[in-house]
This record gives C-alpha cells, sequence and structure tokens, in this order.
C-alpha cells in the first residue's frame, strides 16, 4: 500500500504542515510507502486524488472536514479507497469514526485499520460527509469562518455567541422524503450524515455513517436564554431530550426558509436555499479503525467481565 498524503498545510492554523514531518516519521517506522503532496485549494486537492487513484494510491486527506469531503468526492462511488488524518480546527469526522484526534496516533489507523463503505450526503452537485445545516448554523458559520480573533475548536463556540446577539428567528418549510411539507418557526434546521460538528457537538447523536439514512435535526423557537442554557448539552447530545428539539429519520429533505440562508456543510458554504439533501448510501471506502468496520467482531473479542 502507497499513501498520497494530500495535505492542507494551513488547515487548523497551520497544524496540519507543523504535523507533517512526524506524521512522515511515524508512517516511515511503520515501513509504510507515502509520499505527500500540499493543496493549494480543494479544486487543487481533488486533481491530486484523481492522480492517486490513477497511480493506485490511497489518498489520505491530512487537514480539516472540508478537505475530507473534498477527497471522498472523488472516490465515492468508484474503487479508490479514502484515508483520514486530523489536521483542522474540529476534526469532526475522525471523531465520529473513533480516529484519534493527534495525527500521529491516527497513522495507526492507516496501518492496522480496516475499509468500510460510509455514506455520503448530496445536495445538488455537491457532497458532503458530515452535517450540512442553515438558519442559525448559517451565520455562526460564516462569522467562525471570518474570525481571526479565535483559534482551535472555540472559533465556533465564539461564532454562536456572536450570532445569537442578532438572531431572530426564521420560519422553514421542511418535506421529508417526498411528503406533506410542514413550516416550523425556529434557530436551525440541520441534515446530519454524521453525528459531530462544531468542534465536537454532538448535533445528531443517533446518526450512523452506515444506515442510509440522514438525521435531520430541528431546533425550535424557545427564548434566547433557554437557547443559551441549551447550548452546552449539544457536546453530550443531550439537547434532544428538549421539547424544542426535533429529530426525524429519512432518506431525503427539501428545506427552504422564510429569508435567504446559506447551506453550510463540513464548515464550507455549499448551496443557497431553498435545498434538496439526499444521501448517498455506500458511497465511500474509507480506512476505520477495526472496531469500527465491524464491531460485532469487535464484541466478540472483548474479554468477558469478571465473575464476582
Amino acid at each position: 500500500m502507497t499513501l498520497a498524503l494530500i495535505v492542507n498545510p494551513h488547515a487548523g492554523g497551520g497544524r496540519a504542515g507543523r504535523e507533517l514531518e512526524r506524521v512522515q516519521a511515524a508512517l516511515t517506522e511503520r515501513g509504510i510507502e507515502h509520499h505527500a503532496e500540499l493543496t493549494r485549494s480543494l479544486d487543487h486537492a481533488r486533481q491530486l486524488t484523481a492522480g492517486a487513484v490513477a497511480a493506485g494510491e490511497t489518498a489520505v486527506a491530512f487537514g480539516g472536514d472540508g478537505l475530507i469531503g473534498a477527497v471522498a468526492d472523488v472516490l465515492r462511488s468508484g474503487d479508490g479507497v479514502l484515508g483520514i488524518l486530523p489536521g483542522g480546527r474540529g476534526n469532526d469526522f475522525a471523531r465520529a469514526l473513533g480516529i484519534p484526534q493527534d495525527p500521529v496516533a491516527a497513522c495507526a489507523v492507516l496501518a492496522d485499520g480496516a475499509i468500510a463503505r460510509l455514506d455520503m450526503g448530496q445536495v445538488g452537485a455537491h457532497t458532503f460527509i458530515g452535517i450540512a445545516s442553515c438558519g442559525f448554523d448559517s451565520i455562526a458559520n460564516r462569522i467562525a469562518n471570518e474570525t481571526t480573533l479565535v483559534r482551535g475548536n472555540l472559533v465556533y463556540a465564539y461564532g454562536a455567541l456572536r450570532a445569537l446577539a442578532g438572531w431572530r428567528p426564521a420560519t422553514f418549510t421542511v418535506t421529508i422524503d417526498g411528503a406533506q411539507s410542514r413550516a416550523v418557526t425556529g434557530f436551525t434546521v440541520a441534515v446530519a450524515n454524521s453525528n459531530f460538528y462544531g468542534g465536537g457537538m454532538r448535533l445528531a447523536p443517533d446518526a450512523d455513517l452506515r444506515d442510509g439514512m440522514l438525521d435531520v435535526v430541528i431546533i425550535l423557537k424557545m427564548r434566547k436564554l433557554r437557547f443559551l442554557r441549551l447550548l452546552p448539552t449539544v457536546f453530550r447530545g443531550e439537547h434532544v431530550n428538549y421539547p424544542e428539539v426535533e429529530v426525524i429519520r429519512t432518506p431525503s429533505v427539501r428545506i427552504s426558509a422564510s429569508r435567504p440562508f446559506t447551506l453550510f456543510a463540513d464548515g464550507d458554504p455549499i448551496s443557497e436555499l431553498p435545498v434538496t439533501v439526499r444521501v448517498l448510501r455506500a458511497a465511500v471506502r474509507a480506512i476505520v479503525p477495526a472496531a469500527v468496520a465491524d464491531p460485532d467482531a469487535a464484541a466478540a473479542r472483548a474479554p468477558s467481565p469478571a465473575g464476582p
């Protein structure tokens, strides 16, 4: 196996670039052939991925979730394999798969992991790997992407607090899998392929990357103070117990709103509302921890609890 490391050296405030030498040393120590290619843009990353596939190499995305999504998009529905090394601010896709947040430690998954087919989400010609959201999240994401005052995953909390100050409720029209539409007033409509976003927020705690379904999370209207109290519970996935939060599982959903919003996915803007979001089942082959690839086998290998 030869790895083509597709690296965004600026991801995570330069984290990926700083850690590249250590990652390459760890791969060399494990006897894994590899080479590194630095990206200039997401389009360049796609070109590098296509080149890796043509050469019969495994494309390893080393950067943030946006880079992973771009590499996965090239690989979807083909024979190529996706490797993941977390190097961004949030690293939510790696978190959802149980891949270590330290990229050097994550090299062990590239060496000893297994291949699993994972779902992706699709909006028109665009795909995503994690969570697509709009409304309040549109404003919070834009603020987080534009700020230079805050670094690391705290930037998402900063974006949310800034967005809350000027937020006014919006009305969304949500159509689940072509059924009758319903109007809801509130903060956010999110469509989750995986369960984490925003640097560790467990927005859709029961989302599964291999079930062929999307979890639609609707955060309804509430007072700002109550929303502020709810925000920390998202990191534990406990917000879904609030009456103002609904979760609906579906293979597709159409969303429109009473005022313009940008749909963000994997931290980047991908479309303007209205949008139709659908699941692409088993779209990409990825190297994941062995326990994730075959949880039943992992459970069978686990030692039995000690008796009394």
